[in-house]
């Protein structure tokens, strides 16, 4: 059976390699998110799967009816944006490294704001200022706000810290509303280290491992994921809070259990490479 999270077809047209059933096989043509954040869907109107970031690549199969089908270049997940959610393609040079940003209209702070931006968020950077650089569009944003793409973090839990308090949010990737498969991959790819959407695919992720628990090891349930802080902490983004929170680990175990979602099911850990 396939996973129509990663199988780049529909019922008109499929990417070289997954076509069936008379499928017209296309060319992908590369897209850029053009929105703070971007909502890929199972299906046009369809439920929120999860959301792509303001840069973002997005290669697009099909467009039809205001929706663009195709899959996302971070990690191949397949879905609907709306065609208003995308631009033209540059080649991105800095990521967010602050929680959050804004664009500015110029070069100064106490300018209005136009846009705010999500840590992981992708710009491509045009010319320096003094503290602001400019980005692609003619908006700027703070120096301090943004680390250069080929300096990619080295540990993915302080990634996931820096998130700590934001509002959970089913299929949300940024610190506006984040799940807690949003927020292990945003920790991941923050280091350079591939991740796929959803916890059931990172179940994939390193290797097993068995307690004591190490800083950086991945913890899943039925549904649901966390990293390790230390051997006796974890983060994540989860319902009962309804935030990215902090919880010992034993308590976590013994709550999900007791809430009637059952015991862990996995414990990868990570290589120094991530994989």
């Amino acid at each position: 059976m396939t996973d129509r999270r990663t199988t780049a077809a529909n019922d008109r047209v499929a990417r070289d390699g997954f076509a069936s059933d008379g499928q017209q096989v296309v060319v992908p043509v590369r897209t850029n998110v053009a929105a703070p954040m971007a909502d890929l869907r199972a299906s046009p109107e369809g439920a929120r799967d999860r959301q792509l970031l303001f840069g973002e690549g997005f290669d697009v199969l099909e467009r039809r009816d205001g929706w663009a089908f195709g899959c996302a270049v971070r990690d191949g997940y397949v879905g609907y944006l709306r065609e208003t959610d995308l631009g033209e393609v540059s080649r991105a040079t800095h990521i967010v490294s602050a929680r959050a940003t804004h664009l500015y209209p110029r070069d100064d702070f106490k300018s209005e704001a136009t846009v705010s931006l999500s840590f992981g968020s992708r710009l491509t950077v045009v010319d320096e200022r003094r503290k602001f650089m400019e980005v692609a569009g003619g908006l700027f944003v703070p120096k301090a706000h943004i680390r250069p793409i080929e300096r990619p973090f080295s540990d993915p839990v302080t990634i996931a810290q820096l998130f700590f308090g934001t509002p959970y949010l089913w299929g949300g990737n940024s610190v506006f509303g984040i799940d807690c498969s949003g927020l292990v991959q945003a920790s991941l790819l923050a280091c350079a280290i591939p991740c796929p959407g959803d916890s059931d695919m990172q179940m994939t992720l390193g290797s097993a491992a068995d307690a004591p628990y190490e800083r950086g090891d991945l913890l899943f349930w039925s549904g649901h994921v966390a990293i390790c802080v230390d051997a006796e902490v974890l983060v994540h983004a989860n319902a009962h809070h309804m935030a990215v929170a902090y919880e010992p680990i034993q308590r976590a175990i013994d709550r999900i259990a007791a809430q009637g979602d059952g015991a862990v099911i996995a414990h990868r850990r990570l290589s120094a490479q991530g994989l």
